[in-house]
């Protein structure tokens, strides 16, 4: 799309031809992340840039996004469902509030927005979405929610913990998934920890993937208490890294890998190979977050790292 900053000089609105879509896209010279300088139109040829890798994780989610209208020194938001105005074309998915995939309140629905393609994504970004977060189940053509494909543990470090605490703990969780027969993919998350993803085994349910992920956390809790922490109260956190294994609840959702995150500088949730997460392991220079420069050199170098088995 050559959106970036290069050659683009400040304007208020352009239309933009995008897989056959005609988008308004305004506001390019907007800078999103004030200590870095990135304009919206970085942001978004990042996202075009991506997308060949971005949107298989984000094929049949719904999709809920966290947008900063006045870049990541303002005010954020969530938003689950489709926003006022979307486009008629915009692929959306009704899902009910009630059980277990639900938000808060029972006998409700939502309308998710469900990102089919760089027209989609393009448009969402346009409106500063900058984080894109998926549930861990997808959808049918119809709308309807299936059972979840993925398990996933979001480790969270405590200070002074940090991402080479992460990475340790990383490990030894693989081995507990290993034991399981689950082939895990680990993803930098682009804020302090990272994210481990394997396959759901099949059968289970939001509640199941969730008890699994449970008993991972509390196995490595009571083998490493110094170390680990699957309580979810803060103030056990201190010192320690959180297996955050509430992810895998129906309702809800984990940072895309790929996405953006809004933080003071454009980093993105990254998948990592495990020697990688070795190299970090105890060692503080071992592993920093990935900018999206750096996601963009390696998709360019390897592709997509995340497969999951």
């Amino acid at each position: 799309m050559g959106l970036g900053r290069d050659g683009v000089a400040p304007m208020t609105e352009i239309r933009a031809e995008v897989d056959g879509r005609t988008l308004k896209i305004g506001n390019l010279d907007k800078v999103m992340y004030p200590a870095t300088g990135t304009t919206k139109g970085e942001v978004l040829n990042y996202y075009a840039q991506v997308a060949s890798v971005l949107l298989p994780h984000l094929a049949d989610r719904a999709v809920t996004r966290i947008r900063w209208p006045h870049g990541v020194q303002g005010n954020s938001f969530f938003e689950k469902n489709v926003p006022a105005g979307a486009p008629s074309w915009l692929r959306t998915a009704r899902v009910s509030t009630t059980g277990s995939r639900g938000a808060s309140r029972n006998g409700d629905e939502l309308v998710f927005p469900v990102i089919d393609g760089l027209a989609a994504l393009t448009y969402l970004v346009n409106l500063a979405s900058l984080e894109l977060h998926v549930h861990q189940w997808t959808v049918t053509a119809r709308g309807r929610a299936r059972h979840p494909d993925r398990l996933v543990i979001d480790l969270d470090p405590g200070e002074p913990a940090g991402l080479a605490e992460c990475c340790e703990i990383a490990l030894l969780v693989k081995e507990k998934l290993d034991e399981r027969g689950l082939v895990a993919v680990p993803v930098t998350s682009g804020s302090k920890g990272l994210h481990l993803y394997a396959p759901a085994p099949d059968g289970l349910d939001s509640e199941g993937t969730t008890a699994l992920a449970k008993e991972v956390g509390d196995e490595l809790q009571a083998e490493h208490p110094k170390l680990v922490t699957a309580v979810m109260t803060k103030a056990r956190r201190s010192g320690k890294v959180f297996l955050d294994w509430s992810q895998n609840a129906g309702s809800k959702t984990t940072i895309s890998p790929y996405s953006l995150r809004g933080k003071e500088k454009p980093f993105a949730a990254t998948p990592r190979t495990w020697a990688e997460i070795e190299a970090g392991a105890g060692d503080p220079l071992g592993i920093e977050q990935c900018r999206f420069e750096e996601v963009l050199d390696r998709v360019a170098d390897h592709g997509d790292l995340f497969r999951l088995g």
